[in-house]
């Protein structure tokens, strides 16, 4: 008998002999009060759609019953031995699941199970579809609409892609389409947001639908203004990733046209010399970061595996 360590213990990995076209990804972290009512509505949503399916729940580090009651409702389950992030735990069931297709939905009421066939219906033609709120309803609402609008639009305007929802947690894709961003995805929050500017920055096809979005049961682990931030140099360091010179292009356009007005009307005016050596300073920066741009494009180019 092989030896069993104790950052083992939990983590159930066993399959079954049935195979499954579906599974339900659910991260859930002390989501004890939720987590029951979840599961009921994702099995009676697929029932209605008559495919084969699997609902697994990875327990990231719950110090509730959360792992009970997932097996307790006949869910597939899978234990992380500490808390290591619900961008981890979704990590770790896309590994484990069986379906081709995969979808995520959050442990905590707010997201409408009924709608998953919905989406479904869109995965014949399209590599993720995405539930698109129509409400912000998570704690502190006015804060948090106001950062996912500027991070919305930073984001579309990075991609040149229009984004309805960027970090929405109802979300379904082919397990294929997925793993070769693996290295790319982030523990935390901003895995969703993540995953939406890789398959849009790479010209994968993203579908939004329209659902519903309520109230979270339990307490939110997210942080208004860490996260917040968190998700703005996230955007920055996914796109640099995939299309480094829509980053610096802008930057090198305002560089050049202020180092343009400010020789031609400032320096001109104000001084001796035709040109300020600030003025030099600021046309060099653009030149160099033009330079960096085009390197860093190359360098995406060449070094791209998907």
């Amino acid at each position: 008998m092989s030896p069993t360590f104790p950052h083992q213990a939990n983590c159930d990995f066993s399959l079954t002999e049935d195979p499954v076209e579906v599974t339900v990804v659910v991260p859930a972290f002390n989501e004890e009060e939720a987590l029951g009512e979840d599961i009921e509505g994702i099995r009676e949503a697929l029932i209605r759609h008559g495919v084969p399916f699997e609902i697994l729940v990875v327990d990231d580090g719950s110090t509730d019953t959360t792992r009970q009651v997932g097996l307790d409702h006949g869910a597939r389950v899978i234990s992380h031995y500490s808390n290591r992030g619900v961008g981890a735990a979704r990590k770790t069931g896309i590994k484990a699941a069986r379906g081709e297709i995969i979808v995520m939905i959050d442990a905590d009421n707010s997201y409408p199970a009924d709608q998953i066939p919905v989406l479904l219906g869109y995965m014949n033609r399209c590599d993720m579809v995405v539930g698109d709120r129509s409400i912000e309803a998570g704690t502190v609402p006015l804060l948090r609409k106001f950062a996912k609008r500027l991070i919305r639009w930073l984001a579309s305007y990075l991609t040149r892609q229009k984004i309805y929802d960027l970090n929405s947690g109802l979300r379904a894709f082919r397990k294929e389409t997925v793993l070769p961003y693996f290295n790319i995805l982030p523990a935390g929050h901003s895995w969703v947001s993540t995953i939406t500017i890789a398959y849009l920055a790479s010209g994968l096809t993203v579908k939004y639908t329209p659902i519903d979005y309520y109230k979270r049961t339990g307490k939110s682990t997210f942080k208004p203004i860490g996260d917040t931030a968190g998700f703005i140099g996230l955007v920055f360091r996914t796109i640099m990733l995939f299309n480094p010179l829509r980053f610096f292009l802008p930057v090198v356009g305002l560089l050049f046209l202020l180092s343009v007005v400010k020789g031609v009307w400032i320096d001109k005016a104000w001084g001796p010399n035709p040109l300020s050596d600030s003025t030099v300073m600021i046309f060099m920066t653009a030149v160099i970061l033009m330079a960096l741009g085009i390197i860093a494009e190359i360098q995406v180019r060449l070094c791209r595996q998907w």
